[in-house]
């Protein structure tokens, strides 16, 4: 890794091309849109989402150098810039304000507004970009060489790539259009069932898969390692916990359920018990394992946060246009009316000490976020574990100042998701800026772009939610919502002390168990949660991963391979989502009646037709990654 002083960026200082463009700024816009909208899909339906950036990138450069014949990488590096900022506010939105649709579910309180979920998203975002304005000298700059953020620099060397040889586009496109495809055929037409199950007679236990090209491409992203901890996860839950609570409960009422466990079992299979009884568990073991993840990462947080701030407060050195940023007054200025925003806006039902408060906490787990992204990456950020660290906090603070019931659990719930977006927009800029600062772009133009794209998201993600729910509802089996559920769970426990609070601890116990083992306890307790169903459609996404990693080729050539197939998953996961979002449309509208073609498939015949479905998914992947031709 280079030394700071020695640094050279691809664009010098003193040369200027362009960057923020109108034509960036229509591309980014409709990616932020776009890919915040497939990964709100994603994340509700598997707790997990992931980066944008590279896809992003790469769509830039297809359009911008391909199609457009312009040559201009930081014209590109900036539609990547606004493309990525709808990713990590999607993600900070579904991991916390879905439970407010679940309570109004309930009858607890009304569906939230459309506008009151896109002022929230859109307060925390803007806090995330304006906090990381004073942190970008003190963690990208001075810390060149210490943190590599994995992320940044990869999305660095794929625009440095599309300069050199011609963007690879194509793997993402097709990887849209073949899973959009796919999809439709799924969930649309309903010709192939979009998940498989095998029992056998005599065990309560459950396997099987689902057949998604999204919930594979997650696999394949992630890689084997992490797939198998969560398949391993469902492994335990549902081969092992569902079927001895089938055998010792027998005839028994345990709370929560409310009808007998055989009678349960009998008429909803293991899935009836995961909804009684595993989702406490793996809710526990989810909440332990954030915990965890965050009481491990304290010295680092402390060090990075003093740190920060003892280099925000040195001398900066001026070395031109990759050295502006934006002006100090406008960020605090903003800052302040955002403070003034959370306590005034209905929506947040806090007084002006608890906006200090929030803000305050924000700019910390800010800090904390942009450090960690930057030595481990966005994927083991642990945002999770501050999101739940900041509802425990801010509901006890509510409770005892006689803040309770739904009133405070509303609050609390609004806290904790601009905290949230907070954390996870500060990492994802964190990685924008690396990759312009290893570009030459101009930090200022960087900035003004991620505030762009966290509004366009923001306005985005609000109907999105909105929208989803009116189709499916969140809670249900097309999204679970895992980690919103996890959230209003926490609160709830709090203010009515009303959970199942022995499974909730054997799903604790069960994650120190698991951390003792030095197994990465979240991917564990996520794969503890989820049905099974999805945890080994995602196996096999990892397998076919593994298979590629172990290949005895050319090192250059496997690299190849590898890279296409993540381009390509990642077309993917855009592509259904986008589908998803379209197919929730369908059913609002009572279209998805009109196109059912279920019907046409015998009964006996659905799992054949859906394993061999499964199978030309898996040959697309194969088709563009490890059959595609190349030129040497």
């Amino acid at each position: 890794m280079d030394n700071k002083k020695d640094f050279k960026p691809y664009v010098p200082s003193d040369k200027v091309t362009p960057e923020l463009t109108v034509t960036s700024i229509i591309i980014g816009v409709l990616l932020s849109v776009i890919f915040g909208a497939a990964n709100a899909y994603l994340g509700l339906r598997v707790g997990m989402t992931v980066s944008a950036s590279i896809p992003a990138a790469v769509i830039a450069m297809g359009v911008i150098r391909i199609i457009m014949r312009k040559n201009s990488i930081l014209e590109s590096n900036i539609v990547q810039t606004i493309g990525s900022a709808g990713e990590s506010v999607a993600a900070g939105a579904i991991f916390t304000l879905p439970a407010l649709f679940l309570w109004a579910a309930e009858g607890k309180t009304e569906n939230p507004g459309i506008v009151e979920i896109s002022l929230i998203a859109l307060i925390g975002g803007l806090l995330g970009v304006f906090f990381m304005v004073p942190l970008r000298n003190a963690l990208i700059v001075k810390e060149h060489a210490t943190l590599p953020y994995p992320e940044g620099t990869a999305c660095a060397e794929v625009l440095l790539a599309g300069e050199k040889k011609g963007a690879h586009s194509t793997s993402v496109f097709a990887g849209m259009g073949f899973a959009a495809l796919f999809k439709f055929i799924i969930d649309g037409l309903k010709l192939v069932a979009g998940e498989v199950s095998f029992r056998v007679k005599g065990f309560a236990g459950e396997i099987g898969t689902q057949i998604y090209p999204a919930v594979m491409s997650v696999g394949y992203i992630c890689g084997a390692r992490i797939s198998s901890f969560m398949f391993s996860g469902g492994i335990l839950s549902w081969l092992v916990i569902i079927p001895l609570i089938v055998l010792f409960g027998a005839d028994v009422v345990l709370y929560p359920g409310t009808a007998p466990i055989s009678e349960m079992y009998a008429s909803g299979g293991a899935s009836a018990i995961w909804s009684s009884y595993i989702r406490y568990i793996g809710a526990g073991a989810l909440a332990a394992g954030g915990i965890i993840s965050l009481i491990k990462s304290l010295p680092l947080i402390f060090r990075t946060f003093t740190d920060a701030v003892k280099s925000m407060s040195g001398t900066k050195e001026d070395t031109g246009r990759v050295s502006k940023d934006l002006s100090m007054k406008i960020v605090l200025v903003a800052i302040l009316i955002l403070t003034l925003l959370i306590w005034l806006l209905p929506a947040i039902p806090v007084n002006l000490i608890g906006a200090v408060i929030v803000v305050v906490f924000g700019f910390f787990f800010a800090t904390v976020s942009s450090r960690m992204v930057g030595l481990v990456g966005s994927s083991n950020n642990p945002v999770s574990g501050m999101a739940i660290a900041t509802l425990l906090i801010a509901t006890l603070i509510l409770k005892f100042t006689g803040s309770d019931g739904i009133t405070g659990m509303v609050a609390a719930i609004a806290i904790g998701s601009i905290i949230c977006i907070v954390s996870a927009v500060a990492g994802d800029t964190s990685q924008d800026l690396k990759t312009g600062y290893l570009l030459g772009a101009t930090p200022r133009k960087q900035q003004i772009a991620e505030i762009i794209g966290v509004v366009a998201s923001a306005l985005a993600i609000g109907g999105t939610l909105f929208l989803l729910n009116k189709a499916w509802g969140f809670g249900t089996d097309e999204l679970a919502a895992p980690q919103a559920t996890l959230m209003k769970l926490i609160i709830e426990g709090v203010m009515e002390a009303n959970l199942p609070w022995v499974l909730v601890f054997t799903g604790v116990f069960i994650a120190i168990i698991v951390e003792i083992l030095r197994i990465p306890v979240l991917p564990f307790a996520i794969g503890v949660y989820l049905p099974i169903h999805l945890n080994a459609c995602i196996m096999v996404g990892g397998l076919i991963r593994l298979a590629f990693d172990k290949m005895k080729k050319e090192k250059e050539e496997k690299d190849a391979i590898v890279s296409d197939g993540i381009l390509f998953c990642s077309g993917m996961i855009a592509g259904e989502g986008l589908v998803g979002i379209i197919l929730a449309l369908f059913a609002i509208l009572g279209i998805d009646k009109l196109i059912d073609l279920s019907s046409l498939i015998p009964a006996s015949l659905v799992p054949i037709v859906s394993l061999l479905f499964f199978g030309i998914i898996i040959l697309t992947l194969l088709k563009f990654t490890l059959w595609k031709k190349r030129t040497k």
